[in-house]
């Protein structure tokens, strides 16, 4: 398999673990705010392949305890369940994150236990879920089902949204409080504008924004955090 980046240590991406991230290309989706709009498509530069992944794991057993898989959309890769299978059998756990576009995929990982916690991106609520992934005609279906999928598995997860200015507002978070209801945590993260990202015209939300939508959502959603806080 194909490495398209790796962060050899990161003590955010994984909750309460000591992680490296894995960066695959590939990604379904179109978001104008995405950070790693680079990743869209697979034939991004590879920076490392499998084996200089398992070697460099190798030299970190006993001093980081799992690893973040990310993208793109890492469950596009159809050999990832191998390249996982790898890396649970040194002894690292393992977190995913995904846009919930293939649900079978992400059912598959987990009855095999070869994930222990999936980070799953709610883009926006269902009426704006096209606008805000950038793919008109979006099918939000399989979205539903990964939903569904999480939230009655034992497998530890949360759900996040990348919160920009353009695209979210009350009714937003009210819509999408109400598809989530008692999910185990849900996430705000405040959007940051890069180079990388592919719409420079947007903007992050207000701070007293960011706050009024995260007590709304404590109607729904127990567990509710502004991320950097």
């Amino acid at each position: 398999m194909i490495i398209h980046g790796l962060q050899k240590m990161t003590l955010l991406d994984y909750p309460g673990r000591v992680a490296c991230t894995v960066f695959l290309g590939g990604c379904d989706m179109r978001c104008p705010f995405c950070h790693n709009a680079e990743l869209n498509v697979a034939s991004a530069p590879a920076a490392l392949g499998e084996a200089e992944l398992l070697s460099f794991l190798a030299t970190r057993r006993g001093l980081l305890d799992g690893v973040a898989v990310t993208g793109g959309e890492p469950l596009l890769r159809g050999d990832l369940a191998l390249l996982l299978g790898k890396i649970r059998a040194m002894g690292f756990e393992v977190k995913l994150d995904t846009n919930g576009t293939h649900p079978e995929s992400l059912r598959a990982l987990l009855e095999q236990d070869l994930v222990q916690y999936v980070a799953m991106d709610i883009k926006n609520s269902p009426a704006h879920y096209a606008a805000t992934v950038g793919v008109p005609g979006f099918d939000l279906s399989p979205v539903r089902r990964s939903v569904e999928l999480l939230m009655s598995s034992p497998c530890d997860y949360e759900f996040r949204t990348t919160v920009v200015r353009e695209f979210h507002d009350e009714e937003s978070f009210h819509q999408i409080g109400a598809w989530i209801q008692g999910a185990k945590r849900y996430f705000l993260q405040p959007f940051t504008d890069r180079e990388t990202v592919p719409d420079r015209t947007l903007h992050a939300p207000q701070p007293e924004d960011l706050k009024r939508y995260e007590e709304l959502l404590r109607a729904y959603v127990p567990s509710v955090r502004v991320r950097g806080e």
